[in-house]
């Protein structure tokens, strides 16, 4: 009769998770990356009011098609190709 435990030896390795650590843990974000998040964040919250509500908030503050709002458009657009780096850089230390 099969018992309901198998030997110490057949048992498969399942490794620690306090021992692998997270992404979040293992990664320690420079400046330049905090930037660019918080970069990303205003683009995100920017264009969730557009969505939203049909309000351009970067262009409410500095004009619609001035050059200092294509300057911020330019700016979090950069951050977010910054932000795909940093996500590729992630996925290739977690590996």
């Amino acid at each position: 009769m099969a018992t309901m435990n198998a030997p110490a030896n057949e048992r498969r390795h399942i490794p620690e998770r306090r021992n692998s650590g997270s992404i979040l843990h293992a990664t320690h974000f420079s400046a330049l990356d905090w930037v660019a998040m918080v970069l990303m964040i205003v683009g995100g919250i920017n264009w969730g009011l557009v969505g939203a509500f049909e309000l351009d908030l970067v262009a409410a503050l500095f004009g619609e098609r001035s050059t200092w709002s294509r300057l911020v458009y330019v700016v979090v657009g950069i951050a977010s190709l910054y932000g795909i780096y940093v996500l590729s850089k992630m996925a290739a230390r977690s590996r």
